[in-house]
């Protein structure tokens, strides 16, 4: 009988603990090193499209999950000025048309989610890496305090700013896009009653678009508003901001938002990133998770999406590996990377759409909702519904039965 290899996972964030938790329902040996001296998620909103949902369904979540979350009936789209209504998205028939709903959760319920179902996995913390390597017959990971840790394999899932990836590959800037975000969060209660918040709601204007949701059962609503600008480019999520500012920003906007950004007592700014997903992102016995591997922008809401999706395809090819790591982390690479692309590339044409400062431009856009609502077409209100009709927990309990041949991969994209 194969030994089953033991795993370190390098960050402690959603991609982290979905790998350490799809590895651990492998009974594999799974170690997890976390820089920070406990595991924590910022104070902000996230979605979870139906493909993130039933990729945590297939490893047992989907109860605690329905528990922290809000599910939203519509996804709504506004115009900046007037609020006039350019699209309403259903979104009650999701678990029919792609398998499972779209949620909104707090991300650091959803880390909590996580780590409460870890039962064998080593959660370390406070170890801050700082390169990997890979060797004939295994992978090191080496650490800021001078320690090393050595595994199978190695798997980088800390963040955009990886240093697994860098130790890997070389430094790789991410690219600014031009984009200043600034997030906020208001309890429910302190909303003004004559705004609806119980859809998910898009305002977009010229250079800038605005979201809002509930999240944790409908207790807060999470704000994020863009805006296109070149006068910020930090990139910390912890970077507070006065009220003042947001209101400033957005003061030709609908007045509605405005008074819902003065309801938050605490802002935050922050410079919007991404990188071009690499064509390589695994070597040896070493290899990238998530935003290490393919940092997106949020248009579409797929970057936890993505992350989680990695992890069950990942934990399949290394438990199905046998001997042959190397080649299982290869096959994991060339069956998420035109999935992974295909996100990163409709984000970024996304923000682009949400933007537009023609007002010519704008109406087009517009009508192309009605046209495909009328006439058919992809009336989700991103135009991602061939995103959420992939199952990589599907994808997971058949990887098992029979695993993957090269000519098999291309019906991933």
């Amino acid at each position: 009988m194969l030994r089953k290899p033991r795993v370190l996972i390098i960050g402690g964030g959603i991609g982290g603990l979905t790998g350490a938790l799809a590895l651990e329902r492998q009974q594999l040996d799974v170690i997890v090193c976390e820089q920070s001296p406990q595991l924590s998620e910022v104070g902000a909103g996230i979605g979870l499209a139906p493909n993130a949902i039933k990729a945590l369904r297939a490893l047992g979540l989907e109860k605690k999950l329905n528990a922290i979350a809000w599910k939203s009936e519509n996804a709504v789209i506004r115009s900046w000025k007037d609020g006039r209504l350019i699209s309403r998205a259903y979104q009650g028939d999701y678990s029919k048309r792609f398998g499972a709903p779209s949620l909104t959760v707090h991300r650091a319920d959803l880390l909590d989610v996580l780590a409460g179902a870890l039962t064998t996995t080593d959660v370390r913390l406070g170890l801050r890496c700082v390169g990997a390597e890979s060797s004939l017959r295994g992978a090191t990971a080496h650490f800021a305090d001078g320690s090393a840790l050595e595994a199978d394999v190695v798997i980088g899932a800390d963040g955009i700013h990886s240093k697994v990836r860098e130790s890997l590959f070389g430094i790789d800037a991410p690219r600014f896009t031009g984009c200043v975000c600034f997030r906020g969060m208001v309890p429910v209660d302190a909303v003004p009653r004559d705004i609806n918040v119980r859809d998910v709601t898009l305002w977009m204007g010229p250079h800038g678009h605005v979201v809002h949701y509930l999240v944790r059962r409908g207790e807060l609503l999470n704000i994020v508003a863009h805006v296109d600008s070149e006068g910020w480019k930090e990139e910390s999520w912890t970077r507070e901001c006065g009220v003042d500012e947001v209101v400033a920003t957005y003061a030709r906007w609908n007045s509605a938002l405005t008074r819902v950004f003065s309801a938050s007592p605490l802002w935050y700014k922050w410079a919007l990133y991404d990188r071009d997903p690499p064509e390589q992102w695994s070597k040896g016995r070493v290899t990238l998770l998530g935003d290490s591997a393919h940092a997106m922008l949020p248009y579409l809401g797929q970057g936890a999406a993505m992350a989680i999706e990695d992890a069950c395809i990942l934990s399949a090819r290394i438990a199905l590996a046998g001997d042959d790591l190397e080649g299982a982390l290869l096959a994991y690479e060339r069956v998420r990377l035109p999935r992974v692309r295909a996100a990163v590339f409709g984000s970024r044409a996304r923000a682009q759409a949400n933007h537009l400062t023609s007002p010519w431009a704008r109406f087009k856009r517009d009508l192309s909702y009605v046209w495909r609502k009328r006439f058919g077409g992809d009336t989700t209100a991103f135009q991602a519904g061939h995103l959420y009709e992939y199952d990589a927990g599907q994808e997971l309990a058949s990887a098992f039965a029979a695993p993957l041949s090269t000519t098999e991969i291309g019906r991933f994209e």
